[in-house]
């Protein structure tokens, strides 16, 4: 047992959690809580519970729980009125309680074990508690003072977002979970609603900024309050916005008025016997209602480890090492529900179907197979109306297809399913000509049943190489290389295939990636171009600075390697300008500083890929489509490409004839904190779509059938390119299909046989 005298500084969940879980296991602690607070205080009205949590809790205080389920308000389903359409989903699992009772519940349990709790007590010194305990619990919520008097050691990270929310209650009776979007002459407004007991609800009043600005709230949110007081004003607009909901009821404040959401995180969650609990350690946005949970949840680790380590230090890493991946993933959740939250007016044109789909699954947590389980009746009304549209497009789909095989048209072309295989670079080449590696590469993954199968990027000239083992498409016999494979496909598949062309631009000249990936050629390199003497690392070739000349001739290749690709017979021709190759590197302003007509500007610096998406169109067949990928971030804070600019970028790249744009991100500096995580690029496919209307690709960490079903339905993106899933399967589509008995999916006659076998179990 590490910590036979413990502080806690705060008596909220946290705090009293873990000195009852210290307690119960070692009644010979001594343990003290200091709260500020009566102990009938308390901020915010109720809060809301999984199964999961439930189960936590019910696992480390049998005696807690029990209390806590007798005041609980459970409920299932979950009801979004959209702009006046009312759709609702069961089967979800919920239950929540009023927040001041949850901590008198705690707080009884705790001084029933023996724990000081000290309402109405400021804490003492931090150096003093520090010097007279074990350890010392930094509960002290989001705002923490303690954290603050030990930045330099936790070192806190604050991202504070700009979507405004005011939190209220309402005796207005709801039965269940509530969202609430309403049109006004400002902009749309919107509410989160859950009951708490028989008689109350939340009612939390959400809105993006710039509509809050317009209706004056700002103007409110200014005005001084004193301790307890609410902002009256907007207390009555937000009833009169949501009078028809309200069914004459009032708002109920508590110190209620605008907030914008701060997103903590810490370095660090222990400085000495000092640890962080709670939303001291971490904040996660209340659309996914986990506060509370986390902070429980933080005291179960934090008790158990002190329970099991005899060393206090080892006991705080032992906690930190288990907490800080499950917090950063429910916090990849938070912030994706946040930020969907504070884009939600672009969904504003969705069916209510689809939008009500958009908004379950925005978090990632909830997926299409997994709502499917919880209520197939509403994923039956989705799938009807998802087949609807498809057969309004032109196209066939039987009912009850799973959305990632239902058929999309691009021009004149139609792929069978929603599945791409993404440019994945096998730097097999030789002297830019592709290989029997190639034939089998794409092949095999063609007979896997993906809708479409595209090459890694194929170098438009020699010098635009990413390595020696690069493939290209400047000379016949690389054609006539091309045309062996494109022609197995279309033989033996009904598959599509596109080919992908770029130039490496000054990432050119390096190691292939298995020797040293973006490490320069010790020997036999080639000169590097690109828009700015600036190399991608330190230790990279200085590129040269392009003339007009060499422009036109990087124009010309690409319109020459787009008549090459027509001649080989390719059904879709994709433009690399992501990842910080040529055309990636003149679009952001990290590796662009040019001064004349292509730099600058967002408008020049997409001149080059605009001029080379025109030569191209004017080679390219008319009823086959062009893609092309983009980096929509370079994931820099300060003075990169952005969203924004990709939101921007994207009508441009339409008005020059792409019909569909490919949306990744990132590879185009070293200095770039890419925020990784399942899906964390499909946001940004997601942004293009809504905002822009133009048909996205999304590609990076989309791994399962649940993800692709998800995507496809949501309308988060219109194809799926799914990249190392394909290398250990290239029968991931197919497999797909057999995992949920669809048979539509084509199976060449050779290997008919083997659907019998396919996984069978092994009878002893």
């Amino acid at each position: 047992m590490a910590a036979r005298t413990i502080a806690s500084i705060g008596g909220g969940p946290g705090g009293l959690f873990t000195a009852i879980l210290a307690k119960r296991s070692h009644p010979e602690r001594e343990i003290v809580v200091y709260e500020r607070n009566a102990a009938d205080d308390t901020f915010g009205f109720g809060v809301v519970f999984s199964e999961e949590t439930l189960q936590n809790i019910a696992d480390a205080d049998p005696e807690s729980i029990e209390r806590i389920q007798a005041e609980f308000r459970h409920w299932t389903a979950i009801d979004t009125d959209f702009l006046g359409t009312v759709e609702r989903s069961d089967g979800h699992a919920f239950a929540a309680l009023e927040r001041k009772r949850l901590l008198q519940i705690l707080g009884e349990r705790a001084a029933e074990l023996g724990v000081d709790v000290r309402y109405g007590t400021e804490a003492p010194p931090l150096e003093e508690l520090r010097a007279g305990h074990d350890v010392v619990l930094a509960a002290d919520g989001a705002n923490s003072r303690t954290r603050e008097a030990l930045a330099d050691r936790f070192v806190p990270r604050r991202e504070g977002r700009t979507a405004r929310y005011a939190w209220f209650a309402t005796e207005r009776p709801f039965d269940c979970f509530t969202f609430l979007i309403v049109d006004t002459p400002h902009g749309l407004f919107w509410a989160h609603i859950y009951p708490f007991d028989e008689k109350r609800s939340t009612f939390i009043v959400e809105t993006d900024e710039a509509t809050w600005r317009r209706a004056g709230l700002d103007a409110h949110a200014a005005v001084e309050r004193r301790p307890g007081e609410n902002d009256e004003v907007s207390m009555r607009f937000c009833e009169e916005i949501f009078a028809e909901h309200l069914q004459g009821h009032p708002l109920i404040g508590n110190n209620s008025g605008w907030l914008s959401f701060t997103v903590m995180r810490n370095e660090h969650w222990h400085a000495g016997n000092v640890v962080l609990v709670g939303d001291a350690a971490h904040t996660a946005h209340f659309s996914i209602g986990s506060g509370t949970k986390l902070a429980l949840e933080d005291a179960i680790a934090l008790a158990g480890a002190l329970n099991r380590e005899s060393d206090v230090d080892a006991a705080l890493k032992a906690y930190a090492e288990e907490r800080k991946p499950v917090v950063a993933s429910l916090q990849r959740s938070a912030q994706t529900s946040l930020e969907w939250f504070e884009g939600l007016a672009r969904y504003r044109h969705l069916a209510p179907l689809q939008f009500v789909f958009q908004l379950l699954t925005r978090s990632q947590r909830v997926t299409y197979d997994n709502l499917r389980l919880r209520d197939a009746a509403y994923v039956g009304r989705l799938d009807a109306w998802l087949a609807a549209q498809t057969r309004a497009s032109g196209l066939e789909v039987a009912d009850g297809t799973p959305p990632m095989f239902h058929p999309f048209r691009l021009r004149g072309v139609t792929l069978p399913n929603r599945i791409v295989v993404s440019p994945m670079a096998q730097y097999s080449a030789v002297d830019g000509c592709p290989t029997d590696w190639h034939l089998v590469h794409l092949g095999s993954r063609a007979v896997g049943g993906a809708g479409l199968v595209m090459t890694e990027m194929t170098c438009v000239t020699p010098q635009g190489r990413i390595t020696p083992g690069c493939p290209g498409l400047w000379n016949d016999e690389q054609t006539e290389a091309w045309r062996r494979i494109v022609d197995f496909v279309h033989r033996e598949t009904p598959a599509l295939i596109g080919a992908q062309i770029g130039h490496s631009g000054r990432k050119g000249s390096t190691k292939v990636m298995w020797e040293g990936i973006d490490d320069p050629l010790p020997e036999g390199g080639w000169e590097v171009i690109g828009p700015s003497p600036i190399p991608y690392r330190s230790d990279s070739p200085v590129p040269r600075e392009m003339t007009h000349a060499d422009i036109a001739d990087v124009v010309a290749a690409h319109a020459d390697a787009a008549r090459r690709a027509a001649a080989a017979g390719f059904d879709l021709l994709e433009l690399h300008y992501a990842h910080g190759y040529l055309v990636s590197s003149f679009l952001s302003p990290l590796s662009n500083r040019r001064t004349d007509a292509y730099g600058g500007s967002p408008e020049n610096r997409a001149r080059l890929g605009l001029e080379i998406l025109d030569a191209v169109r004017a080679v390219w067949p008319d009823d086959k489509p062009v893609s092309v990928r983009i980096s929509a971030t370079d994931w820099v804070d300060d003075g990169g490409f952005t969203g924004d600019d990709a939101v921007a970028l994207a009508p441009m790249l339409a008005a020059h004839g792409a019909d569909v744009v490919d949306v990744s991100t990132g590879q185009t500096s070293t200095d770039a904190d890419p925020q990784y995580g399942r899906l964390y690029q499909t946001p940004f496919a997601d942004r293009i779509r809504q905002e822009t209307g133009i048909p996205t690709i999304t590609v990076g960490a989309v791994a399962s059938v649940e993800d692709a079903n998800t995507i496809i339905a949501s309308g988060r993106a219109d194809l799926c390119a799914i990249a190392r899933p394909h290398l250990v399967d290239p029968y991931w589509t197919w497999n797909a299909a057999l995992d949920q008995d669809h048979r539509d999916v084509p199976v060449p006659k050779q290997y008919r046989s083997g659907l019998s076998a396919r996984r069978r179990e092994q009878t002893p």
